[in-house]
């Protein structure tokens, strides 16, 4: 039996580590972190260990002028993004949000259009239009009162689409920097609004929260954000966007197993079959989306 590749394993792990954390940021939410707090708190880590990160590698954190207005831009974008998917976990369930950003890729292929930096063919809208049927029917399965509310649903539509406007507009700034240096300058302007909008929700929280919580906070943080984002972009590196976008497309339906055994969820017939569209829809495109870094 052949042993898996040092790439197969990175691969594996960012999934992993992916996956987990939807169903951390569920428990850590439901355990007493209100959602902006956690938000900022967990972004405003994030952007100081890349800080650190990319000065001891790099010796620097320049960027040249002309490509601050992207850079702002995404960091806008992240923002919104962020917001949803802290609202979206608190609003419904992990394993509900973990088969909508399934719909990711096909937001990217969509985002790709708005942007003029590609073409579809017809088989891509077809897909398409598989796809947004499956999100309907976790929409509709959602409805119910064991799984979260349509209100939840609306959000982790806003960030699957949002994570997918935040991968094209930074696409061309990887060909000039790297993901350490990019990611320092665009969490580091999102931790400004994120804190700003979160201020209320940090004065009234209880920071009594218990060890484990923060023991999960800092996976959060050191795991799904930080080190999947070194191990996506040598992947990429390596093999290219094609052939590591389907891998992860694995990701979703892990997320949610893990989901619903960690948090003993439920998933409804309908749900489940809107998962199942998801999936064929991204299948039927058959069309190479590039990710980067989805990890919220």
């Amino acid at each position: 039996m052949r042993r898996p590749t040092s790439l197969e394993l990175m691969l594996l792990a960012t999934i992993g580590l992916w996956s987990l954390n939807l169903t951390v940021s569920r428990y850590i939410l439901t355990h007493g972190f209100l959602p902006l707090a956690y938000g900022s708190v967990r972004y405003l880590l994030a952007a100081v260990v890349f800080c650190v990160m990319t000065l001891v590698a790099e010796g620097s954190l320049r960027v040249a002028p002309g490509d601050l207005p992207l850079l702002l831009c995404a960091a806008g974008v992240l923002y919104v993004n962020q917001v949803g998917f802290v609202y979206a976990l608190h609003e419904s369930t992990a394993s509900v949000l973990a088969l909508l950003l399934g719909a990711t890729p096909i937001f990217a292929a969509i985002a790709g259009v708005l942007l003029q930096t590609e073409t579809l063919p017809r088989r891509f809208w077809s897909g398409a239009l598989l796809s947004f049927a499956g999100v309907a029917l976790v929409a509709l399965g959602a409805g119910d009162e064991v799984s979260g509310s349509l209100v939840g649903v609306l959000l982790g539509v806003l960030t699957a689409a949002s994570w997918a406007a935040y991968s094209m507009l930074i696409t061309p700034l990887m060909r000039r920097y790297s993901a350490s240096r990019i990611s320092t300058v665009v969490l580091s302007a999102t931790c400004v609004p994120l804190t700003l909008t979160a201020l209320p929700q940090l004065g009234d929280q209880d920071w009594n929260l218990g060890w484990a919580v923060w023991l999960l906070l800092a996976f959060a943080t050191l795991g799904p954000l930080v080190a999947t984002n070194v191990m996506w972009f040598r992947s990429l590196d390596r093999i290219g966007p094609a052939r590591a976008t389907l891998a992860a497309n694995l990701q979703p339906f892990v997320a949610a197993a893990i989901a619903v055994v960690l948090l003993s969820e439920s998933l409804g017939l309908l749900e489940l079959a809107g998962g199942l569209l998801i999936a064929a829809g991204i299948v039927a495109a058959r069309r190479r989306v590039a990710s980067t870094q989805p990890g919220e």
